[in-house]
């Protein structure tokens, strides 16, 4: 990418972009404005006439990298982004990468559209890490490069992650350990069973951060990563989450599961730095408490 430049008399971001790359095409230029690949003093500007003043400095990034709290289509947030990896607030109905019904609008294929900056024939994409249900919500990482993904899967068990759900009931203690095994070998639904061949032992730690007559508000810890882990659990200690008919549930107020991925700590596999993000409970699961 170009090296940062500094501007050295008033104009409008547009019309300055066009004076400093005049070797760059004009539809190229725009490109970059438009999917954010253009910052003013550190920060993400898409503003054509935004203006600049001398002594700021003009920075193009590769890939677009995005500003914290960029949004971007289907309500997908931005939380960090750097060249090795992007942590995004996944919303509730949005797929985390392709099934058999849906192609097109998953958070795999538009965060691929946004490091390829609209470009289709680019090769530039990004690669799962780990998945959220369709209807849970809340933070996730894809990396952008193959090396990162590798690295971070295989550092994934002592990543800490942890996530807050409503519940039907309560579950049996104040705070306690679920431990138990799991057969995912069905496709559609997960189920408990006895250790054996088939089975993948499952560890869930959890505290009711608050409980009322009928739900309770719990947070959950995963020492494991099993498919519909929490969901599966939860539903065997007899509190299944709030709206997950598929596990037990008897209720659906709002109109999905009442899970949220809230807390995600890891550690960055380039620099090696300690990564810390949190993500609020959404207002729909508070009504709920």
């Amino acid at each position: 990418m170009p090296a940062p430049r500094t501007v050295d008399a008033p104009a409008p971001l547009l019309e300055w972009l066009f004076q400093a790359w005049p070797e760059t095409k004009k539809k190229q230029i725009r490109s970059w404005l438009k999917f954010g690949s253009v910052a003013v003093n550190g920060r993400v500007i898409k503003q054509f006439d935004h203006p600049l003043q001398p002594g700021d400095k003009i920075e193009i990034r590769a890939s677009g990298l995005a500003a914290p709290g960029d949004l971007l289509p289907a309500g997908i947030r931005i939380r960090h982004e750097d060249a090795d990896l992007i942590v995004i607030e996944k919303p509730s109905g949005l797929l985390s990468i392709a099934s058999p019904s849906e192609e097109e609008k998953t958070a795999y294929a538009i965060l691929t559209n946004h490091i390829r900056l609209g470009n289709r024939l680019s090769r530039a994409r990004v690669w799962i890490v780990h998945r959220l249900d369709r209807e849970t919500s809340g933070l996730m990482i894809f990396a952008k490069t193959e090396a990162a993904k590798r690295a971070l899967q295989a550092d994934w068990d002592r990543a800490e992650k942890k996530y807050l759900a409503v519940v039907e009931g309560s579950p049996p203690h104040p705070s306690g350990t679920l431990d138990s095994h799991l057969d995912e070998s069905h496709p559609l639904k997960v189920y408990p069973a006895p250790p054996g061949p088939q089975t993948r032992r499952a560890v869930t730690h959890y505290r009711v951060v608050k409980k009322s007559r009928a739900t309770a508000l719990v947070e959950l810890t995963l020492e494991t990563g099993r498919r519909h882990q929490l969901r599966v659990q939860l539903a065997e200690a007899g509190c299944p989450i709030i709206g997950d008919k598929k596990y037990g549930a008897e209720t659906n107020p709002i109109k999905r599961i009442a899970l949220h991925a809230t807390s995600l700590r890891f550690v960055h596999p380039t620099t090696k730095a300690r990564m810390s993000f949190l993500s609020p409970m959404p207002g729909d699961l508070g009504r709920l408490v």
